[in-house]
């Protein structure tokens, strides 16, 4: 939950979803808060505040499921097959509790919280895109503590 909480805050300070999200598991990924911040910049507002894409909140999951299982050697099939495997398993979650997955499209759902967003419920949430982003990082806690991962 402090990590929900956390980005919640990074969110509050004008930060988009996706910052949002990475900056919320520097402990893990142990990126700097600066380098989270700028690598994950241009990937709010469906990618570049246009909407059109893929929530951000989405995006910055997957930067975090990135670095948590690299895919960084030439020719490694396994490390390509898993990251691929968590992200769509993330995917497959986020869609379970949300009506679709791009930006635009999750403005216009009007998303509120509800049994499908406990983080969002239990932090009293009830902004649009701050529920996304609670949820994601709930989601990914939930995944991590499902293999081990002390999250």
């Amino acid at each position: 939950m402090q990590r929900c909480k956390l980005a919640n805050e990074y969110h509050q300070k004008g930060f988009n979803c996706a910052q949002s999200v990475l900056a919320a598991f520097g402990d893990l990924t142990h990126l700097p808060e600066k380098e989270a911040l700028a690598v994950s910049g241009g990937f709010g507002g469906g990618v570049g505040g246009s909407h059109a894409e893929i929530c951000g909140a989405m995006s910055g999951a997957v930067m975090v499921l990135s670095m948590l299982y690299p895919h960084v050697e030439e020719g490694n099939a396994e490390s390509k097959r898993k990251i691929y495997g968590v992200t769509q398993e993330f995917q497959k979650r986020f869609q379970a509790r949300f009506p679709c997955t791009r930006c635009g499209d999750l403005l216009a759902a009007r998303i509120q919280p509800d049994d499908k967003t406990p983080a969002a419920q239990k932090l009293g949430i009830t902004s649009h895109c701050a529920i996304l982003i609670v949820t994601a990082v709930e989601i990914v806690e939930e995944m991590l503590k499902e293999v081990g991962v002390n999250a």
